[in-house]
This record gives structure tokens, sequence and C-alpha cells, in this order.
């Protein structure tokens, strides 16, 4: 990890946008690590947080964008070389199944707040051959919660940005349940009021 803090210090936005579509793209990097480091080189550098947030954005777009498009083609057959392969990603790829057939594309969206769910939800995602448009709509609102919420930490927090990890670690076991709903709740209301644009 000490090495990926050397890049983003060194060579800024550049490397914030490669590594966090790399972490999107689920290679083994903690976002509760990367997007907070993110948040405050970009303070200390004087880049506005209006400039980081649609990078990441964007970055984490692209990454899931990766392995929806890799469980498309490849499908369960990629999913059990991995489970093979690498045998303690099972539960988290099982508890991304589980979740998904349980609520469709709404799982995307609250996966993506979910450490079990969010690394692999792309790739069930895609071998469950979801809609591009449901899948990246999802993605993206999901996306700028959950980049909103560590980035905007550590943007804050600027030198003190790894209490936002041990913080993490401490409550996440309360405030994920809090995240799901605030996601669900936002969901709702974004389909309340497209309804009644359209009854209009």
């Amino acid at each position: 990890m000490g090495f990926l803090s050397e890049l983003i210090y060194d060579y800024g936005l550049i490397a914030m946008f490669l590594i966090i579509m790399l972490e999107y793209a689920c290679f083994p990097v903690s976002s509760e690590i990367i997007l907070p480091l993110s948040g405050a080189v970009a303070s200390l550098s004087n880049i506005h947080f209006l400039v980081i947030l649609p990078l990441s954005v964007i970055a984490g777009l692209i990454g899931t964008g990766i392995c929806y498009t890799v469980g498309w083609f490849g499908g369960g057959a990629i999913i059990n070389a991995i489970k093979k392969r690498f045998p303690k990603t099972e539960k988290s790829l099982d508890s991304s199944y589980e979740k998904f057939h349980e609520n469709g594309a709404s799982a995307v969206c609250i996966g993506r707040v979910i450490p079990l769910v969010r690394t692999y939800i792309a790739l069930v995602a895609g071998a469950a051959k979801l809609k591009p448009s449901a899948y990246f709509s999802a993605s993206l609102l999901g996306i700028t919660i959950w980049n909103t919420l560590l980035i905007g930490l550590g943007y804050s927090l600027r030198e003190n940005y790894g209490k936002v990890a041990e913080y993490y670690s401490r409550y996440k076991h309360n405030l994920i349940p809090i995240l799901i709903v605030a996601l669900v709740f936002t969901v709702i209301h974004r389909i309340y009021k497209k309804r009644k644009k359209n009854n209009n």
C-alpha cells in the first residue's frame, strides 16, 4: 500500500484515476484506504473536491465496466475459475450472487457499500446478463455515494485521512445498515420522482 501511496503523492490525479479504476476492476486494493488518501492528497494539493469526485466516479465506472464485461462474456466459467484459484473469494462471490438474485439491479447499487459484495457484484451482474443501461445507472448512483463519502472524509481530514479506514473497520457493522437504508431511500425517491414526472 505504501507503493500506491507514493504513486498518488508523486503523480496526483493521473495516479488517483488509475488506482481507483483498478480497485473497481477487482484488483486487490482497498477503497477504504485509496479513496480517503486520494481526497487528502487532493485537498493538500488544492485540487477542488468537484474535480476529484467526478474523476473518481468516471474511474469507478470504467473499472467496474471491465469486470461487468468479463462477467458478461466469461460468465460462470470465470467465476468458478476464480473460486478454484482463490478459495478465499468463494464466500464473497456466493454472497454477491445471493444479494443479486434477491434484489436484482438494486443489488448493484446497494452492493457498493457492502465489503463482501462490492468487489464482485460486477462479475455477477455481467454473468447474469443484467442490461447495461440498468447496470451502469445503478453503478453510477452507488459509486457516487460511496466515493463522495470516503473521498469527502479524506478531503476534510487531510493529513489524518488514515482515521477513515480505522473508524470504518471499527464501526462498519453500524455504518453499513445506515448506508444501505440511505441508498434504498435514494433509489425509491428517484423512482417516485421519475414516475411523477411521467404522469404529468
